[in-house]
């Protein structure tokens, strides 16, 4: 021991203690998910607070010259709810629906019983807390400081994970304070509540203005209520309802419809007094939304219950059938993420150490998920190694924390703990691969394809031919073309008869729908009203169709169930759609200009311009039309758009930004609030989306000074990319000549982009343009429009923002269900039930 001793006195000065806003690794090895509930646990470096696990901390070791390493290894305690049988108390259930506050949802620090030691390297001598009281007591006291620090400090993984989220976190309702409550002399009994429409008896609400006691909204799943609550506030708009059964003297849920949340109400006590109703005196008979949530938070691991029910489904171990743990509502990554690593461009054969933190972080989370080192049956603390059983269909896993972190920082909704759109994930991803990958191999481009949009003026039957790039199929979803119609009427009157009765109505039949005439939707030409032709000089009628122009390697399809009803509401279609294993979009392709047809000529339309303004005045210098272009510097700092200020304003109201708006209706032409509404649906993800609104050719907003020239280096960067040199300039100009905002602009106004072949004042830099190659645009794989489904993600429940997310992939002919840290053989894929499809292009 007086060696050991002698080893920590020359290593002392590099043994630290952690001080507040010290980052500490103690979760998760830094190389890879090796954890202290590993094999071999994990070795933390008492001066840089890195972990590693037992594959990475000799070669930390060796290139830093650390010695110390606190080493902390956890075993699983037994789970039992109601005694340990160690002394320890029972483990406590959620009471709170949140992460990480006290009553909330535990992060698993109870479960497990935790052994550390500090370890010397290079020959691995363990010294524990009982030695330390051996030693003398500069080291005694140094090194049990730096021990006690590092246990106590949260880990960074930890503090990712429970970043303020708390469900239950209310706001006093606006119609609180002056309530309307009408003297109509209804009085409420204590109990045997009945809604007074259907007569059910459960999952009732009181409206707080007029007494009426409804049922609440029907469930994703068919139970719940018969939404007459609802109806009934979209009849008359009183806002405000309370759940009946959940009053006590503390409280009650308190609904409010118009703001469309659980809210606070200060004066329940008096609005319920109102209608006779004693809220001293009042016991809890149901469970509160609250406790409904956290039931459903509980239960979402269990795949059972929420697809393939009555199946005991296999599990899967081994390379590329690794689970990966919910930490809160991330189902939405994992089943995107397992399903990108299926893809050969997104799969690290090795953790590139010397690499963006967001390639390093890719890889990581890939070799995780692709190793198999993590695909292990969780271990049962109460099982006898040595007995032969069945192992168990929870694996350790992965936990992705750090990656959720990297690749959520700075985003408003993925930073959060909150359920996400997995199809909105999926883009956001993307997005962070291209402004990471500019110089090397980009794996977005296997799902990197072209967009072929021809117009044809249906007066001049002259044809213009855009192209853009996208990354995601939208199919359309016809409910009108059910094949299945006669059954669904036939549910329908059924329905509108029970609650003529005031019987629960039947459980109603899923639409089928042919994914033919989803297609068909998609490619069916489109009609545009007020499409201002440069053939006749004037407003008319034009047609709009839209192709491929190059074929993917990958495919991806998103089904659009959610929707948005006639009064905004969001709303999820309950369909059946015949997804076919193999598609072949051969006659999808685009083929440009035909023979003999003639195409719009090149003429911008003329600007819209203020009553006040005479465009002869401001052209130009010399005062020549035909020289000066219409979009001249000189005319951007003199004029202002006309724009429809009744349209600007609805947008606004909506809670889109003013610059944004102001966008929308200019660049559509002033045609009405609906294709504004379209444009912003459309350009929500742009990066200048809410940035000043600047005329199309301007270097400045109007009256403004024009800003600095494009930095060459950026502009090298650009053209690397496989853009000219014209349409590098016009990115950095639009984005203050910052890069990474460049590159995303660029992206996303491909549109505005496909025909620049003229320099920044209209004139050819070298020759006419018929003499010139058309611009590179940016680099797409392009083949046979053959596919085969490999991979599709479902949702179940009422919102993208809500329910649960799992994958299925075909790995070696068999279905896999990767349902978070349960990996499956699966019986019955739910083919048709599916949201997001993933095709891989057939080698012909």
């Amino acid at each position: 021991m007086a060696e050991v001793s002698e080893v920590l006195m020359s290593v002392l000065s590099t043994v630290r203690v952690p001080r507040p806003g010290d980052r500490v690794h103690k979760d998760e090895c830094a190389f890879s998910f090796a954890s202290p509930e590993s094999e071999g646990g994990l070795y933390v470096c008492m001066n840089s607070f890195l972990g590693f696990g037992g594959q990475f901390v000799e070669r930390h070791h060796a290139r830093t010259g650390q010695r110390a390493y606190l080493h902390i290894t956890r075993t699983r305690k037994k789970e039992d709810d109601n005694s340990s049988g160690s002394g320890d108390p029972p483990k406590k259930k959620p009471t709170r629906l949140a992460i990480g506050i006290e009553g909330g949802f535990d992060v698993e620090q109870e479960q497990y019983e935790e052994d550390v030691k500090v370890v010397l390297f290079p020959d691995r001598q363990e010294v524990t807390s009982e030695d330390l009281a051996t030693m003398p007591d500069v080291v005694r006291e140094r090194v049990s400081l730096s021990m006690a620090g590092l246990l106590a400090a949260d880990s960074v993984s930890h503090a990712l994970q429970v970043q303020q989220w708390d469900g239950e976190v209310r706001q006093e309702s606006k119609h609180a304070a002056e309530l309307k409550q009408l003297d109509n002399g209804v009085k409420i009994p204590p109990s045997g509540w009945r809604c007074e429409v259907c007569d059910l008896q459960e999952n009732l609400w009181m409206n707080l203005t007029d007494g009426k006691v409804l049922c609440g909204r029907r469930y994703f799943d068919g139970s719940g209520g018969n939404n007459h609550a609802l109806q009934h506030f979209q009849q008359t708009g009183y806002p405000l309802a309370v759940k009946l059964g959940t009053i006590t003297p503390d409280g009650a849920d308190v609904y409010s419809y118009d703001e469309d949340d659980m809210v606070l109400d200060s004066k329940l006590a008096e609005h319920l007094s109102h209608f006779g109703i004693d809220m001293m005196t009042m016991e809890k008979t149901e469970r509160t939304m609250t406790e409904l949530e956290i039931a459903v938070n509980q239960r979402v691991g269990e795949w059972e219950v929420i697809q393939e029910s009555g199946a005991t489904l296999r599990p899967l171990w081994g390379p590329g059938l690794t689970g990966m743990k919910n930490l809160g509502n991330s189902c939405y990554l994992n089943s995107v993420m397992q399903v990108l690593f299926t893809i050969p461009d997104f799969q690290e054969k090795s953790v590139p150490v010397m690499s963006s933190t967001f390639l390093f972080g890719r890889a990581k989370l890939g070799y995780g998920v692709l190793s198999g080192e993590y695909s292990k049956p969780t271990p049962d603390p109460g099982d006898d190694p040595s007995a032969s059983s069945e192992p168990r269909g929870d694996q350790v896993g992965i936990a992705p924390r750090m990656f959720k972190a990297l690749v959520g920082r700075g985003h408003p909704e993925f930073s959060t703990n909150r359920q996400q759109d997995a199809q909105e994930f999926l883009l956001h991803f993307i997005n962070m691969v291209e402004r990471n990958c500019r110089s090397g191999a980009n794996p977005s481009e296997a799902f990197r394809f072209l967009v072929e949009e021809r117009i044809v003026c249906q007066q001049s039957q002259k044809a213009k031919y855009t192209q853009r790039v996208d990354y995601i199929v939208q199919l359309p979803v016809p409910m009108d073309q059910a094949t299945n119609t006669d059954e669904l009427q036939e549910a329908e009157r059924l329905r509108e008869e029970a609650e003529a009765s005031g019987n629960p109505p039947p459980a109603a039949p899923r639409a089928r729908i042919p994914f033919s005439v989803c297609l068909d939707a998609l490619s069916e030409p489109e009609t545009l009203t007020d499409f201002w032709s440069s053939a006749v000089q004037g407003k008319t009628t034009a047609t709009k169709t839209t192709r491929f122009a190059s074929f993917p390697d990958y495919l991806v399809i998103q089904i659009k169930k959610f929707t948005f009803g006639l009064d905004w509401v969001p709303k999820k279609l309950d369909v059946s759609i015949d997804v076919p294993d193999t598609l072949d979009l051969s006659a999808l392709r685009g083929t440009g200009q035909q023979p003999g047809e003639e195409l719009l000529p090149e003429v911008a339309p003329p600007p819209l311009m203020t009553p006040d303004v005479e465009v002869k005045g401001i052209l130009g210098s010399r005062g020549n039309e035909e020289d000066d272009s219409l979009y001249s510097p000189l005319l951007c700092q003199s004029v202002s758009p006309v724009l429809d200020d009744s349209t600007v304003s609805q947008l606004c109201e909506m809670g889109f930004p003013m610059e944004a708006c102001r966008k929308a209706v200019y660049y559509t032409g002033n045609t009405g609030i609906d294709a504004a509404m379209n444009w912003v649906m459309g350009h929500m993800d742009d990066p200048d989306f809410s940035a000043p609104f600047v005329l199309p050719g301007c270097s400045s907003a109007p009256g403004s000074t024009p800003t600095e020239s494009a930095s060459e280096e950026h502009l090298a960067t650009i053209v690397s990319m496989g853009f000219s040199r014209d349409q590098a300039s016009r990115a950095l100009r639009a984005t203050s000549n910052v890069l990474e905002r460049a590159v995303d602009w660029i992206f996303s106004h491909l549109d505005d982009l496909e025909s620049m072949e003229v320099s920044e004042g209209g004139r050819s830099e070298g020759g006419s343009e018929a003499s010139r190659d058309p611009p590179p645009g940016p680099r797409v794989r392009d083949g046979p429009g053959k596919y085969e489904l490999f991979a599709f993600i479902s949702h179940m429940g009422t919102s993208t923002m809500c329910g649960h997310y799992v994958c299925h992939i075909k790995k070696d002919q068999q279905w896999v269900i990767f349902n978070d840290q349960k990996v499956c053989a699966s019986e019955k894929p739910p083919k048709d039930l599916g949201y997001l499809y993933f095709y891989r292009r057939v080698a012909e």
